[in-house]
């Protein structure tokens, strides 16, 4: 019978020699590959001691912006919870009381604005669709935990400090210091 290939080889059957049984050669390549790698970097950082730099494109924890009189920019338009495709953020719109106007600047704002860092994917759609560059994600990573309820980000934690009220804070937050 022929073969459909040519890549059909013939299997060698002797015997072993007195040397192959002993396995000598086999046991000598491993251990020089297990010495070769004492003398190579290791890949592994000491974490507390030393962080490893991220890539320019890196995509942490959310924040939202406010403007430089200290307004929040989001008008609750949803566009942001329709772009994610987690469905990871929640979102409730209220109008804007009078006597309001220092605190948002449009007359709808967030009421309620939540997100779910155990269902986000980190993928940027909610910053590309936000028309009114509300919602970025910074380079902050998004810390470790113990319970489900603290990776639910609620508003206050999300907002990016006052710069009328705490300016220094806020350029850090932007990362202008």
């Amino acid at each position: 019978m022929q073969a459909l290939t040519n890549r059909a080889k013939v299997v060698d059957r002797k015997p072993m020699t007195f040397i192959e049984r002993l396995y000598l050669w086999n046991i000598l390549k491993g251990m020089f590959i297990t010495f070769s790698h004492i003398f190579k970097k290791r890949p592994t950082i000491n974490y507390p001691e030393k962080k490893r730099p991220f890539s320019p494109v890196f995509r942490g924890l959310h924040v939202l912006n406010r403007d430089e009189e200290g307004r929040e920019r989001c008008t609750a338009c949803g566009l942001c919870a329709l772009a994610c495709p987690a469905e990871a953020i929640t979102m409730e719109a209220a109008e804007r009381k009078i006597g309001e106007e220092h605190l948002y600047r449009e007359e709808k704002y967030a009421a309620r604005y939540e997100v779910n860092m155990l269902r986000c994917i980190f993928c940027g759609l909610c910053e590309e669709a936000c028309p009114k560059d509300a919602v970025y994600l910074s380079e902050t990573p998004a810390p470790p935990n113990f319970t489900r309820e603290s990776f639910i980000y609620k508003k206050e934690d999300l907002l990016i400090p006052d710069p009328t009220k705490e300016p220094e804070a806020f350029k850090k937050a932007k990362g202008l210091s």
